[in-house]
């Protein structure tokens, strides 16, 4: 049976009080129809001011990779020649990967 965690607890005492009539009625309450919602499927209805993007150009200017720049061969991520760690059969590795 579940519980309503919810709810005001009761002593042990005001328990047993209840008559049977009591309990049936509130046990018939607490089994609504009502089916569980996913709250993820609920927030992905709403569609916050400004956030469609579509009209949108990138402005942002993508530069070459520099010659004292290296891909690491683990994580993709370009990084300055300090960081390199390791070179491995001819791939680098970042001071991170290593």
């Amino acid at each position: 049976m579940a519980t309503d965690y919810d709810a005001p607890r009761r002593d042990e005492v005001d328990l047993g009080e209840d008559s049977l009539e009591e309990l049936k009625a509130r046990r018939a309450d607490s089994q609504s129809g009502a089916v569980d919602v996913d709250e993820v499927e609920v927030a992905e209805s709403f569609e916050l001011p400004g956030a469609d993007l579509a009209d949108e150009e990138l402005t942002v200017k993508v530069l070459p990779m520099q010659n004292d720049e290296f891909r690491c061969a683990r994580c993709f991520l370009v990084h300055h020649r300090s960081q390199l760690a390791v070179e491995r059969n001819g791939e680098l590795i970042c001071r991170e990967c290593a």
